[in-house]
């Protein structure tokens, strides 16, 4: 059986290890919320049976826990330094963290599956079917909160270490992002050099959205246009591909319609 307001209730005391008035840290906790209420928003829509609606919610539940260590190590996101779906799977699979959340322990490899895809370029092979459903709904979920908070939350806890407000609006796009992102390519993280690139990176979670629900969610809210509308472009450069991105960007989503 799954228990997802006992798996709640699990989390709120796992964080107690956390600095809780960290903006970075309340930005997680945020985030983590709001996945699980977009989960559920996509398995519903899938017209999912219950017990694999209350796994996704549990899925969302966990999937960022690795970040929280991450802040409090490094005081940033930086997959670089620590990868932090991989540091999720370590806590709750082999330090058996996952035993506080849920303990029926059929699901651990769904859950795990899920969580350690939730942020790769790509979905590893060899998946089961129940497998790859939960990990493209994970997938889909967390990108699609992604663009809330770059709508909404500070760019200095978006970025804490990277952020300059006085070069911001001057910086420029690296060449392979900007020509990746024109091909619909989703943005390594090695060829990320910018906090622009950054920015577009996160604009090009749209190629790797698994269902036309998503992608329907992203077109009702216009992120296209508030995230890039949110920085203002004074370089010339940046401003004429930030736009020739935005109408990528637009003609891609129309597609889905």
């Amino acid at each position: 059986m799954i228990h997802f307001t006992k798996a709640q209730e699990s989390f709120k005391e796992y964080l107690k290890d956390y600095d809780l008035e960290n903006g970075s840290i309340q930005l997680k906790i945020r985030h983590t919320y709001e996945v699980i209420k977009k989960s559920e928003y996509i398995a519903t829509g899938l017209k999912l049976d219950k017990e694999n609606i209350e796994l996704s919610k549990i899925i969302a539940l966990l999937h960022d826990i690795g970040r929280f260590e991450q802040i409090k190590k490094f005081h940033e996101f930086n997959d670089k330094r620590i990868d932090h779906a991989d540091f999720g799977v370590k806590v709750l699979f082999e330090d058996n963290l996952i035993t506080k959340f849920i303990e029926d322990r059929k699901y651990d490899s769904i859950i795990s599956k899920a969580i350690y895809n939730h942020n790769k370029l790509e979905i590893e092979n060899h998946l089961n079917n129940v497998e790859l459903l939960h990990c493209k709904m994970i997938r889909d979920a967390d990108k699609l909160d992604n663009f809330r908070v770059k709508q909404y939350d500070k760019l200095e806890d978006i970025f804490p270490k990277i952020y300059n407000k006085e070069t911001i609006n001057y910086e420029t796009i690296s060449q392979k992002v900007y020509e990746d992102f024109m091909k619909h390519k989703c943005i390594r993280l090695e060829d990320r050099k910018t906090m622009i690139d950054y920015w577009i990176c996160v604009i090009a979670f749209i190629f790797d959205l698994n269902f036309d629900i998503s992608l329907q969610y992203v077109k009702k809210n216009n992120y296209i246009d508030i995230l890039i509308d949110r920085i203002e472009y004074k370089n010339d450069d940046t401003k004429q591909k930030m736009e020739e991105i935005r109408k990528c960007a637009k003609e891609y989503i129309k597609k889905f319609d």
